[in-house]
């Protein structure tokens, strides 16, 4: 499992000219282990609009009430995930499509009431992930948790739970080789809006608490952090530049890369 590649994937770099499945199918073809996460923000905030129901986010991440937590399971768990498993699939490769509710991969608890029912994290369990990668298949892991057995007996049995969250956790627990986040930004800049090739962990810290770092790229920073406790190397890549995730593994390049201190 210390082999595996966690990839998150951005909803805004599956577009129409994305190189990311493609890179994805040839990974597994050449023997890579992978862990797909996905977002998909931008299309629970459209189907969100859809039924009159506003969005409102508290440093990245989206508050969460009964109403907006249905659509984005309905969203996330179905209509992306989905997706996103055929495009593999059709493509040649063998992938299939969960959530964090399924085998209780991922178990969490409501992180504070200010964002409704957004989960904090407080187990993996990684027996069905372990399961679909000795079978040869590449989990495609939608961001949703299960509430943990202590949940007040009226609060819903799944929370949403931020994508890159899910995806540090997930590194965290298997002792991934590289977690990398396909973006729509470059990477980490300054305050002079200059990319960041290299950081280590302290300094990718010192961003957000200086406020260098702001909005999405908190959650992402953290999440990097989160899984270099137990991983070497976590990216913050641009997911629209052509083959990026095959380039940053094969290579090494492209985006931010937050190295853990030896």
């Amino acid at each position: 499992m210390n082999k595996t590649i966690v990839v998150k994937l951005g909803g805004a770099t599956l577009g129409s000219h994305d190189t990311a499945i493609e890179d994805v199918v040839e990974l597994q073809r050449q023997g890579k282990l992978l862990v797909i996460v996905h977002g998909g923000g931008k299309l629970v905030t459209e189907w969100l609009t859809k039924r009159g129901i506003s969005s409102r986010f508290v440093q990245g991440e989206r508050v969460t009430d009964r109403a907006t937590l249905e659509v984005v399971i309905s969203v996330l768990a179905g209509l992306v995930n989905k997706k996103i498993v055929a495009a593999i699939n059709s493509a040649g490769g063998q992938a299939v499509g969960i959530s964090g509710v399924d085998g209780a991969l991922i178990q969490g608890e409501v992180k504070n009431t200010e964002l409704g029912y957004v989960g904090r994290v407080v187990k993996v369990d990684l027996a069905l992930l372990e399961t679909l990668l000795q079978s040869g298949y590449i989990p495609v892991v939608a961001p949703l948790g299960l509430h943990s057995k202590e949940r007040p007996g009226k609060a819903p049995q799944i929370l949403n739970i931020n994508a890159d969250v899910v995806a540090g956790e997930i590194a965290a627990a298997i002792g991934a080789e590289r977690l990398i986040f396909l973006t729509d930004v470059v990477g980490i800049c300054n305050q002079q809006d200059e990319l960041l090739p290299q950081l280590s962990p302290s300094e990718a810290e010192a961003l957000v608490v200086a406020g260098v770092a702001s909005g999405g790229m908190i959650p992402k920073i953290k999440a990097c952090l989160r899984a270099l406790s137990n991983t070497s190397t976590a990216c913050i890549i641009d997911g629209r530049q052509p083959h990026s995730l095959s380039k940053n593994i094969e290579e090494g390049n492209g985006g931010t890369t937050i190295q853990a201190v030896d």
